[in-house]
């Protein structure tokens, strides 16, 4: 009987995961540091990148420092609200980080749940990129 009722709670769980609307389902990509690098770097011009590069920061977070080729900084809590300043297609691409990734991976779910495609959350966000060693730019400097 405890089997019996085990196997159940199992099943039960994997169908409402299933379910649509159960919030866990996650439809972005992950993307290193290394391949946004690639990408930037294929690139002729920041300007002429394949992607849009949002920093989804606070404005004090992002003036302290921000990914090389930074298109836009809206808070992860304001991107439902403000993504059509993005000003993108649902099929474009779309790249988001923040410090860790974590609010980044909200934001890449919350586009991804408003139709946008083909969204991308940068693993570790600021704090992998700088562990790299790669270049940090600062606004207004």
């Amino acid at each position: 009987m405890r089997r019996f009722i085990g196997a159940l709670t199992g099943i039960t769980l994997v169908a409402s995961l299933m379910l649509a609307g159960t919030g866990w389902s996650y439809h972005s990509y992950l993307l290193s540091v290394q391949q946004l690098q690639a990408g930037l770097a294929k690139a002729s011009s920041p300007q002429k990148k394949a992607f849009l590069l949002v920093d989804v920061r606070t404005p004090e977070e992002h003036r302290a420092g921000m990914i090389p080729g930074t298109d836009f900084n809206i808070d992860f809590r304001d991107i439902k609200n403000r993504h059509r300043e993005l000003g993108v297609q649902p099929d474009d691409h779309i790249v988001v980080y923040c410090q860790s990734g974590h609010r980044s991976n909200i934001a890449a779910e919350t586009l991804a749940d408003l139709g946008y495609r083909h969204v991308y959350n940068v693993a570790g966000s600021m704090n992998a990129w700088t562990e790299a060693g790669f270049p940090v730019d600062h606004p207004n400097r």
